[in-house]
């Protein structure tokens, strides 16, 4: 960083990233990052997440982080929740999570073989 300018291009740039965060929306994307979730690679897949949902200039989805939620062994978790459903993707690397913005919040297609069965 070298001028004003790309001083003005981080802020804005970060602040994007913190309203695509702090949304309110029928659309709730949660990551799991309890320290279990971190040490599998969480913050790789909420990074991607936050690239992917700006670069498609998606509007509609919060993107929300959580604590563990108990399957530590799945983990990175990403919980997709819409209405009364919900959705959740186990061991969700950053190709998943590319994979999971383009055909699920995108095109409405669950992608099956990700999700964790229903207890």
């Amino acid at each position: 960083m070298r001028t004003l300018e790309d001083l003005n291009k981080l802020r804005d740039k970060l602040q994007a990233e913190i309203s695509i965060r702090e949304r309110k929306q029928e659309i709730t994307v949660n990551v799991s990052m309890g320290t279990c979730g971190i040490a599998a690679g969480a913050r790789e897949t909420m990074k991607t997440l936050i690239e992917e949902i700006s670069s498609k200039n998606i509007k509609d989805i919060a993107l929300t982080q959580t604590g563990c939620l108990g399957a530590c062994q799945q983990e990175p978790l990403v919980q997709i929740q819409k209405g009364g459903e919900k959705v959740t993707y186990i061991n969700v690397d950053q190709e998943k999570a590319r994979q999971i913005v383009n055909r699920h919040l995108l095109e409405g297609k669950v992608i099956e073989q990700w999700t964790k069965p229903e207890e």
